[in-house]
């Protein structure tokens, strides 16, 4: 079942998106953001995230489960307090990249939104125009630095929590 989940990766997003439209179109979903969150929430980094945390889950240490075991933790104990807990640093890195992904969405939005109330970020940077229809590279450029800021954001507050959980992994020397 892995390698079905792991083939998905070389499976690029341009390849799927007519069958994704035509699909939206017969829900009555285009024009809308329900697209968008759906394909975010169901494509490339929800395989990317599963792979991810796989390999972190298969790293951690069997010795942990079983000291766990011996103290009576169940299954549902052991992953609440146990590996929940040890996996706040790849649970970081996958919102950070999910974040990233949905962030710079530019061919999705342009495909399945078409009034500009609904355009994200980077579909309204290309429309900073002077009013004879010629780029405006100075704004553009400004404005583009300026939606870098909640990225930065995102990964100042996330990079704690890789420190953290490096450092309480529970394991020694």
């Amino acid at each position: 079942m892995f390698l079905v989940v792991l083939v998905g990766l070389l499976v690029p997003g341009e390849v799927t998106i007519v069958p994704l439209f035509q699909m939206f179109k017969q829900w009555g979903m285009i024009n809308t953001h329900w697209p968008l969150i759906l394909v975010t929430a169901l494509a490339a980094p929800c395989v990317l995230a599963t792979f991810i945390m796989r390999q972190f889950f298969l790293s951690l240490p069997v010795e942990l489960e079983e000291a766990a075991r011996i103290d009576g933790l169940g299954r549902p104990a052991i992953w609440w307090r146990i590996c929940l807990p040890l996996s706040k640093p790849a649970l970081s890195a996958v919102a950070i990249l999910t974040f990233l992904a949905s962030w710079n969405l530019y061919l999705e939005p342009t495909v399945y939104l078409t009034s500009p109330e609904l355009f994200t970020l980077p579909q309204a940077l290309t429309r900073y125009t002077d009013a004879y229809g010629g780029q405006m590279w100075n704004t553009q450029l400004a404005a583009a630095t300026m939606t870098v800021v909640p990225m930065l954001i995102v990964f100042i507050v996330a990079q704690r929590q890789f420190v953290e959980g490096l450092a309480h992994s529970g394991l020694k020397g």
